[in-house]
């Protein structure tokens, strides 16, 4: 394979992965530099870390890389055309010298909970790393690869995108062996253009995969991964109905998951009938990599959420579903459905804006509301602009404040309430008004 040499000073990647090798530790943030690493000076629209490069080293990074001149004043620093792409390539060099298995991951939700499971089935077994937080961009998946040591036997890389080529692009740098795509739904569709666009986006993980005679993982109830893989060999999947692939049988939620596997019950600590199908994933990579069935049930029953996704958590008699990390359409009808299948009454809904939707947020955010009625849930709070501008009956808010005000005097005593939103709207802070 052919790499262009495009350090100054003579190095060439080759010399900079063993540099690497030497200080195995990439930091990309001068505030958080850990002691002995290599710092990527990345630039912004907003930001340029070369001017933090002198800092980083102070406070322990054993070198600095840097994009511009003026900044590479000693032996300290290695000067690169572009930090960024050096940091990709360094990436992808160091996945080819590696012997870990690696799985890559997408889709327009359950990603990161999806991620999670996995991670913790296959680390019953296995040596196995996988993205940290919900790092899954153009930066975040070349620090995860490059976390990946010479003892790894797995490592799960969550890709994440919200324009066509993204996935494709960041296929080119963990050429994955495997991959998995949770589902297509009505996510960033200001950047893809359309449903159309997100199925097309997700599934270039598909076109690398298939077009490099490698595996893939599916869910074998969904019509579109069924379509797009079409008679491809390699694929291994779970159905709840069709006898071919992996059974795995839906039991329930309320308000917690629960599913059979080999005539096995599992447990889960996950609300929500979607998470029955992030679940499954989990237990049909274990079933592949040989994990023994009672070790998926032990490690999945073990799992409990956190950050703001899918949590349950009680106060003052109130059971509250927290899923307030993130939210677009196809998520926040999943949410509802579910609240609408809880035992304890009143059901309430206090959701969020929606963001990233372009042309479609009006259309996207009243046809949410009016689901709200079609489920039967007693009642809804609708914060931010989006919410605000829809023709309903439930309550409307425009900002968090005004809620936060019709709260304080009208406080929600009783029944199970669900929590969503887009990142932005922080709902996460309704916990402690209740």
């Amino acid at each position: 394979m052919y790499y262009r040499v495009f350090y100054l000073w003579g190095m060439t990647l080759e010399a900079l992965h063993a540099l690497f090798l030497q200080y195995p530790r990439v930091c990309t943030d001068s505030r958080k530099i850990v002691p002995d690493s290599l710092f990527f000076a990345l630039k912004g629209p907003n930001f340029n870390a070369n001017k933090f490069a002198a800092d980083a080293l102070k406070k322990g990074a054993a070198i600095a890389i840097v994009d511009e001149t003026e900044y590479a004043i000693s032996d300290q620093y290695v000067l690169v055309e572009d930090a960024l792409q050096s940091l990709q390539d360094l990436a992808r060099f160091h996945r080819r010298q590696c012997k870990a298995q690696v799985i890559a991951l997408t889709g327009s939700n359950g990603k990161t909970t999806t991620k999670e499971l996995m991670y913790t089935v296959l680390s019953k077994k296995y040596k196995t790393i996988a993205t940290e937080g919900n790092l899954n961009n153009h930066i975040g998946v070349p620090l995860t690869l490059l976390r990946i040591a010479a003892d790894t036997e797995m490592a799960v890389v969550e890709m994440g995108a919200n324009h066509l080529g993204e996935i494709a692009f960041l296929c080119t740098l963990a050429e994955p062996d495997f991959g998995y795509i949770t589902n297509f739904g009505k996510a960033h569709l200001e950047g893809f253009g359309s449903e159309a666009g997100v199925i097309k986006g997700k599934s270039e993980l598909y076109d690398y995969l298939l077009g490099n005679n490698r595996h893939v993982f599916l869910n074998a109830d969904d019509p579109i991964q069924k379509e797009k893989l079409g008679a491809y060999i390699k694929k291994f999947g779970y159905s709840t109905k069709d006898q071919q692939y992996f059974h795995i049988k839906w039991l329930g939620a309320d308000p917690y998951v629960r599913l059979e596997a080999e005539g096995l019950e599992i447990r889960t600590q996950l609300i929500g009938q979607y998470n029955f199908l992030n679940a499954a994933a989990a237990v049909l990579l274990g079933k592949y990599f040989n994990v023994p069935i009672s070790q998926i049930k032990t490690a999945l029953e073990a799992y409990v959420p956190t950050n703001n996704r899918s949590q349950v958590v009680t106060r003052n008699g109130l059971t509250i579903l927290l899923d307030a990390y993130n939210a677009n359409p196809t998520s926040m009808k999943a949410a509802l459905e579910n609240l609408g299948r809880q035992s304890k009454k009143p059901t309430i809904a206090i959701l969020g804006d929606m963001f990233e939707l372009g042309e479609a947020a009006a259309r996207e955010h009243q046809e949410v509301a009016e689901s709200i009625d079609d489920l039967g849930i007693d009642e809804a709070y609708l914060i931010g602009v989006n919410f605000n501008g829809i023709q309903t009956d439930h309550w409307q808010f425009e900002s968090f404040e005004e809620f936060r005000e019709h709260l304080d005097g009208d406080p929600i005593k009783m029944g199970t309430v669900l929590i969503k939103g887009s990142r932005g709207m922080a709902l996460e802070r309704v916990v402690e008004l209740l």
